[in-house]
């Protein structure tokens, strides 16, 4: 299964020769402790180059190999004095990875001396002249302000660009199953199968019913354990009283197929086709299924929208596996609250998301509950004419009616703005969500995924 929280960190602290002075033993300590404390692999220039430096063009090649070898995610710079610029934009544009540079403020300048070696870093300078060489190389980057090496400011910036660049591992490694095809009348959920290869390298492989009929046969036709364990894993989380337990069953069979199918075409999010193929193979429905695949690391959009799959899986990795999104559509606003809207779905939000002392419940093969509110972001890709843009905004949950399926009521600070950014295109009335804040890092991460534009309410 694909791990969205995983980040293989690349590090090459740079300096520049003519500099006597560097700070990168500091600097490695301290990399190596925000790695740890956000999970990361880290991936260094020690015992490869002078000191673990990038400080010749001669050293980027084995830095390149080094790192791609590793098979990192994304690249950090550390400028452990002025820098050498040219070699830091040589080595990014070579790996094509999320970049972030940064460097230590200085000390206080020394005062009157004949001495040049006397100088301190000039880091904050080495840094003005890096972002110019990797604009002239055409090289996106994120940086964090020059701060002290202990500074919080340092700590929030790695753990904001690690999120970043789980985002961008996501978008690049996208391969959607297309399960089926989408109901005849949802013109809204077309999509140019073409165009995202091209543009992104997004692969959608479509995923015929009858080979999800068939692999859901066999299934029940073998071994029950496997497919009885699924069930009391349901158990745990909802209540199934109203529920045959046959159909159960045949639900539990049909989640562990399409895991197998997920996993046989290395597909890491699914769109499917939800209205008629298992009600006509097995007489059940495919909603409770769809979010408990979305629990279990495979995200997966009804309507066969492949798009919106797309946005859940960035979702996946920006969230770092903190949080299961789900996906909803937008729907009718508040009776009271002219700011606040109804996000809803007949029944296929992660379990794991239900709100708090409540009774989640499956009738009919659907989820019945309302999830946890408190911040939450939301995304939604659409395009126009080929154009790719890719909207998202921060939410926080809020009191409102009771009602059927899976539901959130939340408030936006002004909904008619929202309202016309969404008729007005190039967007559906389908969106994708997630709990936490995480406008930044996405809005952060259209600098690394190509030809998409960011989006927001403005």
């Amino acid at each position: 299964m694909y791990d969205f929280r995983k980040c293989v960190l690349g590090v090459a602290p740079t300096r520049r020769d003519m500099f006597t002075k560097s700070r990168v033993d500091e600097i490695y300590v301290r990399t190596k402790r925000l790695a740890e404390q956000n999970d990361v692999v880290f991936k260094g220039l020690e015992g490869l180059t002078e000191k673990g430096l990038l400080i010749e063009n001669s050293d980027v090649e084995k830095a390149v190999d080094y790192f791609r070898e590793n098979k990192i995610d994304a690249l950090f710079v550390p400028h452990a004095n002025f820098g050498q610029e040219e070699a830091v934009a040589k080595l990014c544009g070579a790996l094509g990875k999320p970049v972030l540079i940064w460097g230590p403020r200085d000390d206080a300048p020394l005062g009157l001396t004949d001495q040049f070696e006397d100088r301190l870093y000039d880091v904050q300078c080495g840094l003005f002249a890096t972002g110019k060489a990797l604009q002239a190389y055409d090289v996106p980057f994120s940086y964090i302000e020059n701060c002290w090496i202990d500074s919080p400011v340092l700590d929030e910036g790695f753990a904001s660009f690690i999120r970043t660049a789980c985002a961008v591992k996501a978008f690049k490694n996208m391969r959607v199953a297309q399960l089926s095809v989408r109901p005849w009348q949802f013109l809204s959920v077309r999509y140019n199968e073409s165009e995202i290869l091209e543009k992104f390298g997004i692969e959608v492989v479509p995923i015929e019913s009858s080979e999800i009929i068939r692999n859901a046969k066999k299934i029940m036709e073998g071994p029950k354990d496997p497919v009885l364990q699924k069930i009391s894993e349901w158990e745990q989380k909802v209540d199934l009283a109203a529920m045959d337990r046959d159909e159960l069953f045949k639900m539990a069979a049909v989640l562990i197929a399409l895991k197998d199918i997920a996993e046989s075409h290395g597909c890491i999010v699914m769109a499917g086709e939800c209205w008629t193929m298992l009600q006509s193979a097995f007489g059940v429905m495919a909603c409770f299924i769809w979010g408990a695949l979305t629990d279990e690391g495979i995200p997966v959009t009804c309507e066969a929208d492949v798009l919106g799959a797309v946005g859940a899986g960035i979702l996946y990795g920006v969230s770092r596996n903190d949080s299961a999104p789900f996906f909803a559509d937008i729907t009718v606003r508040h009776p009271e609250n002219d700011n606040a809207e109804l996000l809803w779905h007949c029944g296929p939000f992660p379990a794991s998301l239900a709100k708090e002392n409540t009774d989640p419940k499956m009738l009919t093969g659907k989820g019945h509950w309302e999830i946890k509110g408190g911040d939450v972001t939301l995304l939604r890709i659409g395009c126009k004419k080929g154009e790719y843009m890719m909207f998202t905004d921060e939410v926080r949950g809020t009191d409102g009616p009771k009602t059927n399926g899976n539901y959130l009521w939340v408030e936006v600070d002004d909904w008619p703005k929202w309202e016309r950014k969404f008729v007005e295109g190039p967007y559906i009335h389908h969106i994708s969500g997630v709990h936490g804040r995480y406008k930044k890092e996405l809005i952060e991460a259209t600098k690394f995924m190509g030809d998409i534009i960011s989006d927001s309410v403005i």
